[in-house]
């Protein structure tokens, strides 16, 4: 399946998504990042030949170390976005980027949206008239594309003295993280009064409930997803696919922290279990299996762990700073 025939394309009136080569993807996520109207990133490995790369394997897969920029168009358009991006590379240094070199560090501009593909090449042709060497830049459909390991997203966010071959300084002053409210996880005697007996089973004592009969495995309704025990946000609808199991299913949380991730041994398997960060509720599994253009994972989620706030109550319930990302 090629990543146009999956229904990924970018819709007219939502958030949009871009995704961009630029070398070492520490620095240029952490651009990004900064940008007015950047909704999020996250960085991973692009138009390669395998499925499911690791680092270590890149640069002899073909791919390219990517950022995925989401943003509000809104806010800013991809012109804006791509004007930006030229700013921070040199187009015409071929597989070389800073200090790095390898076809991993070549840059890019991805898209399963053949518009955005248009205005890419015409930007790129803009930008041309500025250089006396041809600009090596490619622009491409969206091919295999990947999340990263966990460690190297927001790389720069967690260790602010890292490597990067980006110059942050012509940023303006970060933009201020969204408000948010103090989530706690209630005393066990009060969750057994508030969590019906399934939910209680599955997020305290990691039960697993059946598979096509919950509450939100064919759920689509635009809204969000949080953390039934304490209200953290986890999951967005934007990011909810079928993906026939059973339960509900996601490409992605919408805060790789809000998750923790651990090993799972039970019942003769060898899994990755899915826990919330402040709850600490037992949500479900991460499998590699998930759409490969949306980064191949698929987040496998009991629907007792979670509680569904539709788009029109988001504000009023308090997660109106996520309103962009749904609409």
């Amino acid at each position: 399946m090629s990543p146009t025939d999956n229904g990924q394309q970018n819709k007219p009136g939502g958030p949009r998504d871009i995704w961009l080569a630029g070398g070492c993807f520490w620095g240029v996520e952490a651009y990004f990042s900064r940008l007015e109207g950047v909704l999020r990133t996250s960085v991973g490995y692009a138009n390669g030949k395998t499925a499911h790369p690791s680092y270590k394997e890149i640069a002899s897969t073909g791919h390219a170390e990517t950022v995925q920029v989401t943003y509000d168009p809104v806010k800013i358009s991809l012109r804006e976005l791509l004007q930006h991006f030229f700013k921070i590379i040199d187009p015409t240094s071929k597989n070389r980027q800073g200090n790095d070199v390898g076809t991993q560090y070549r840059t890019g501009i991805y898209s399963n949206d053949p518009a955005d593909l248009e205005t890419a090449r015409a930007v790129l042709a803009e930008e041309q008239k500025k250089y006396d060497r041809p600009i090596v830049t490619e622009v491409l459909p969206l091919d295999n594309y990947y999340l990263a390991e966990e460690y190297h997203q927001a790389y720069l966010e967690k260790n602010p003295g890292g490597y990067c071959h980006v110059d942050l300084s012509s940023l303006p002053e970060r933009k201020k993280p969204a408000k948010t409210r103090a989530y706690r996880k209630p005393p066990p005697e009060e969750l057994k009064k508030t969590l019906s007996s399934r939910q209680f089973q599955v997020t305290q004592l990691n039960a697993t409930e059946p598979p096509f009969d919950n509450e939100y495995w064919d759920h689509f309704e635009r809204g969000i997803y949080v953390d039934v025990v304490t209200g953290e946000p986890l999951f967005l609808s934007t990011d909810k696919f079928d993906a026939g199991c059973g339960w509900p299913s996601f490409t992605r949380p919408i805060d790789r922290d809000a998750v923790v991730e651990r090993e799972d041994r039970s019942h003769g398997m060898i899994r990755t279990e899915v826990r919330s960060r402040i709850g600490d509720s037992h949500l479900g599994h991460v499998f590699p299996a998930g759409p490969r253009d949306r980064g191949g994972l698929r987040y496998c989620i009991n629907s007792a762990a979670l509680r569904f706030i539709p788009l029109e109550k988001m504000e009023e319930e308090g997660y109106g700073d996520f309103i962009p990302l749904v609409k």
